[in-house]
């Protein structure tokens, strides 16, 4: 046949070199642009774990995973022997008038990790989950109102985040949603006394920022949500699956949500897919009776890639003990971090769970410093992280993030297979990065005035 010889790794190798070019013409030209500006178009070739490799076989460490979907490392080769098994037997995939035994496998092997919630909804994303939290949440309460909090980022749901950088052009949204600040319990219960709220729907600890709870928020909340009849939703699609040393972060604070919203790390990297965990009450309001039976769903949900892809996502943090080894080394990354604080005024705080770690910047006392650093702010707030980030990239072969739009927070979000001796070359290179941002004039600050030189021309 004429397909016979189809072989995409190779036309990977042939067409890498186009790759921008490609992009540019029939995908996001701006992204391309970006790339090129700050010295991160590449070339990646090569995952293995933790690791990437470019063009040039240069290895990088990569604490980015993908925004959190490579928490068992890149290419994990019992994630590949599952999916591998599932191409080439034929299983009788997405019948849609069946049931799917790999999904009763893989909502078994989840529910077990969360003992309090009894049924599962499978959907191919952060995003879906959400909305289908937010439909469930109304379907079994019967109140239009869902609560987040401030500088929450729910996967996709727009209306579920006051970040303007997000939202701007894209309203209207949906009515009903109200914003409390994160930590505010008397805001929450103000929202809530109403009455109509159906969900208060909450990250355990905050993606943008890596913003920690208090340690009377959660618990507070979940008694709050009891007392007015609201549910309370835990979104775990960026803080589940170990993440921060639990399997789910809020047991750090013995919180029984009604609902868990998993996806990320859930597909191993490769198969999208994503997990909403609920009470069997609030499940059965929902699909209640036969005419019912597929009042919701998702035409992909419950593909047996995507099944096979979670069952041995679970089965690599069971054998290799990934959550135990998450919260040990994160707890000796944060605290070699944290020793760095005082001795630079640039430097204000490391906080996180596990391997989930802010490192957070702010503005320095010195005057030479200052000078510069209102330079930055004043073209483009946050700029100055991007100094930071763009050094470990370029001079120390570290991938990371800032942690949102306009934010002084660069986050750490590594596989959790980190070893010993990568959290020293995060160490040392975050060291001595953070002491060049400490030298006016200096290199870094050159490449300030670059970046400062840009946002001008893109705001002209």
């Amino acid at each position: 046949m004429l397909y016979s010889n189809l072989d995409v790794s190779e036309m990977f190798v042939d067409r890498q070199a186009q790759r921008s070019s490609m992009h540019a013409r029939h995908l996001n030209e701006q992204l391309v642009r970006v790339l090129k500006t700050i010295g991160y178009d590449v070339g990646f070739q090569k995952g293995q774990g933790q690791y990437l490799f470019d063009r040039d076989g240069v290895r990088y460490l990569d604490l980015l995973s993908g925004f959190g979907v490579f928490a068992i490392g890149r290419n994990h080769p019992a994630l590949r022997q599952a999916l591998k098994s599932v191409l080439d037997s034929d299983l009788p995939n997405l019948v849609q008038l069946d049931v799917s035994t790999l999904a009763g496998v893989l909502a078994e092997r989840l529910l077990k990790y969360v003992p309090y919630l009894d049924k599962v909804f499978f959907a191919n994303s952060g995003a879906e989950c959400v909305e289908a939290a937010i439909k469930f949440a109304r379907g079994a309460t019967g109140r239009p109102g869902i609560v987040y909090c401030a500088h929450a980022f729910h996967d996709g749901a727009l209306s579920l985040t006051d970040d303007p950088n997000f939202r701007s052009g894209f309203e209207p949204l949906l009515p009903g949603c109200t914003s409390i600040p994160f930590n505010d319990l008397a805001a929450l219960e103000q929202a809530l006394s109403s009455r109509q709220v159906a969900a208060f729907i909450v990250e355990p600890i905050q993606g943008k920022g890596v913003n920690l709870p208090t340690d009377e928020f959660l618990p507070g909340a979940a008694a709050l949500c009891r007392k007015y009849g609201t549910l309370m939703i835990a979104d775990e699609i960026q803080t589940g699956m170990g993440r921060t040393g639990r399997f789910l972060a809020v047991e750090h604070w013995n919180v029984e949500p009604d609902m868990v919203l998993l996806a990320k790390a859930l597909s191993g990297g490769h198969v999208p897919v994503g997990a909403l965990l609920t009470r069997k009450n609030v499940f059965d309001k929902i699909f209640n009776q036969m005419d019912r039976a597929v009042v919701h769903g998702s035409t992909f949900a419950k593909n047996d890639l995507a099944m096979a892809a979670g069952i041995a996502t679970l089965e690599v943090l069971e054998s290799e003990k990934l959550v135990e080894a998450a919260a040990k080394r994160g707890a000796e990354l944060r605290l070699a971090l944290t020793r760095m604080v005082p001795g630079y005024e640039l430097l204000k705080e490391v906080r996180g769970k596990g391997l989930m770690i802010g490192v957070e910047f702010g503005p320095p006392k010195s005057l030479r410093l200052k000078a510069s650093w209102n330079v930055l702010e004043t073209a483009n707030k946050g700029l100055f992280c991007q100094l930071i980030t763009v050094p470990l990239f370029k001079d120390h072969k570290i991938l990371t993030q800032v942690s949102g739009h306009g934010s002084h927070t660069i986050k750490l979000l590594p596989p959790l297979t980190i070893t010993e001796e990568d959290c020293h070359w995060i160490e040392t290179a975050f060291d001595s990065v953070i002491a060049s941002s400490h030298k006016v004039p200096g290199a870094i600050w050159s490449l300030g005035k670059t970046l400062v030189d840009n946002a001008i021309r893109k705001s002209a």
